[in-house]
C-alpha cells in the first residue's frame, strides 16, 4: 500500500469531514472532539490508564429579548480512559453541572438555578488501521473509530415547590443518545502534527417528551511543540443540530439548532509527574444558528494524568 502524504491525508479528512449529513446539535452539546481534548492525539500509541479533569464555562440565549432565556453552566467532567493492546481504548466521562437560567417575560424576571449529576458518556475507541511502525516517528499515521452511548443518569427532574425547572435548567437531559464516529491524525514531523474527526450524535426522547436534535460535529486540528514541556494546538470546530423538540407530538422549539464554526486555540503544559495541564478558549466566528440565539466564547481549564502506560 502507498503511504499517503500529507496533503493526501489532509485532504482525505476534510472529505470526511463534508460526508456527514446536515443534522444540527442540541441546544447543550459542546463543539469540539472530548478525546482528542482531554487525551491527546495518540491515546492509543501507549497501554494503560489516563486520567483528565475539565472545568468549563459556557453560556447561550434564545429568544427575543422581552421574551428570552439566557443560560450560564459551570461543567466539572472527570475521564477515565484505559489502553489495551495498542488497538482498543475504552472511555467514560461523568460530568457535573451548575446550571443557572435566567427567564424574561415583558418587565418580569426570574432566576433558576440547579446543580446535579449530568449525563456520564460510556464509549470505545478502536483503531481501524495504522501505518507502519517507523524507528523516526513510530506510527505516522492512525484511523480509528468511536462508537458509544450518553446514558439517561443525570439529573433531569429538578424542581422547586412540585414545579419542575425547564429542561434548560436541567444538569441531566434524561436521554439515552447513541454516537459514532472516525478519528485520525498524521504527524507532519517530530514537532507537528494533524488531527481530524467527525461524529453523528442521535438523541433519544426523555421521560417527559423532550427530544434535543440530532447532532453532527466536525473538528480538524494543527498540534505544534513549542518547546520541551509546551504544545500549541489551533483547532476548527463545527456543530450543525436539527430543532430541539418540546413534546411527544415531535413540536419543534424555533430558537434551537443550527451552525456554529469556533476557533480554538489551546496551550498545553507539561507540569511534572506525568501531569500535563490544558488551557483553551472556543469562539464562535461563524453563526447560522434557528430563530433567535446567541452563543458565547467556552472556557476550558483540565488537567491530565498518565499512569501505569507502557509503550
Amino acid at each position: 500500500m502507498k503511504f499517503p502524504n500529507a496533503a493526501q491525508w489532509t485532504a482525505l479528512m476534510l472529505a470526511l469531514t463534508g460526508a456527514i449529513p446536515a443534522a444540527n446539535a442540541c441546544s447543550i452539546c459542546r463543539c469540539g472532539d472530548p478525546t482528542f481534548n482531554a487525551l491527546g492525539k495518540d491515546v492509543l500509541s501507549a497501554t494503560g490508564w489516563r486520567l483528565a479533569f475539565d472545568w468549563e464555562h459556557f453560556s447561550k440565549s434564545q429568544g427575543p429579548v422581552d421574551d428570552s432565556e439566557a443560560m450560564v453552566e459551570q461543567r466539572y467532567t472527570a475521564v477515565l480512559a484505559y489502553s489495551v493492546a495498542d488497538r482498543l481504548m475504552v472511555i467514560a466521562r461523568v460530568p457535573y453541572s451548575e446550571r443557572m437560567v435566567t427567564a424574561r417575560s415583558g418587565n418580569e424576571t426570574a432566576v433558576t438555578k440547579a446543580a446535579g449529576l449530568s449525563d456520564p458518556e460510556i464509549y470505545a475507541q478502536v483503531r481501524l488501521w495504522a501505518s507502519p511502525f517507523t524507528g523516526a516517528l513510530g506510527r505516522r499515521a492512525n484511523l480509528s473509530a468511536v462508537l458509544g452511548l450518553k446514558t439517561d443518569w443525570g439529573q433531569n427532574d429538578a424542581a422547586s415547590g412540585g414545579v419542575r425547572f425547564d429542561e434548560h435548567a436541567q444538569p441531566g437531559t434524561g436521554s439515552t443518545d447513541y454516537f459514532a464516529g472516525l478519528s485520525g491524525y498524521y504527524l507532519l514531523d517530530r514537532q507537528s502534527a494533524l488531527f481530524s474527526s467527525v461524529q453523528m450524535r442521535v438523541p433519544g426522547r426523555n421521560d417527559f417528551g423532550y427530544r434535543y436534535g440530532r447532532i453532527a460535529l466536525a473538528n480538524i486540528a494543527y498540534e505544534r511543540k513549542l518547546a520541551q514541556r509546551f504544545d500549541s494546538v489551533l483547532e476548527l470546530n463545527y456543530r450543525h443540530a436539527e430543532r430541539d423538540e418540546i413534546d411527544a407530538a415531535g413540536t419543534l422549539d424555533d430558537n434551537t439548532g443550527g451552525a456554529v464554526l469556533y476557533v480554538t486555540p489551546r496551550v498545553l503544559v507539561e507540569v511534572g509527574g506525568g501531569v500535563v495541564l490544558r488551557l483553551a478558549a472556543q469562539v464562535p466566528v461563524v453563526k447560522n444558528l434557528y430563530g433567535q440565539q446567541t452563543e458565547d466564547t467556552v472556557y476550558d481549564v483540565g488537567l491530565t494524568y498518565a499512569f501505569g502506560t507502557s509503550e
